[in-house]
């Protein structure tokens, strides 16, 4: 098994060892639980959490994933995607918010 995948293996179990743990997540486990659920869900390799902000029901995760790697990678396009999360971690909603080339921040909108 390569040694990128062993690793994140160990680093989801660890996270859920600490969601199982806690009665209600903090911003750092829900952060890590939103991400977990964005890279499952698309495949995609994760860049990483962008915004963890609590919501009347749980919580709002936004992940930056790298959609469609590119020679040079500052060609890479990205795209931000948005969970939302019960307070328990459940994943209740996903949706992507915008792609991009890596550098532009996102303003830009959909990437040709």
């Amino acid at each position: 098994m390569p040694a990128k995948r062993k690793a994140r293996e160990e680093w989801e179990d660890d996270v859920d060892d600490v969601v199982e743990s806690q009665a209600s997540l903090s911003a750092a486990t829900a952060g890590a639980v939103g991400l977990r659920h964005i890279a499952d869900l698309t495949s995609r390799e994760p860049e990483g959490v962008t915004l963890v902000e609590p919501d009347e029901d749980g919580w709002v995760v936004d992940v930056e994933v790298v959609e469609d790697r590119r020679i040079p990678s500052s060609s890479d396009i990205l795209a931000l995607y948005e969970a939302e999360l019960d307070e328990e971690g459940n994943l209740l909603s996903y949706r992507r918010l915008r792609r991009y080339r890596r550098g532009s921040g996102g303003d830009t909108g959909e990437a040709p």
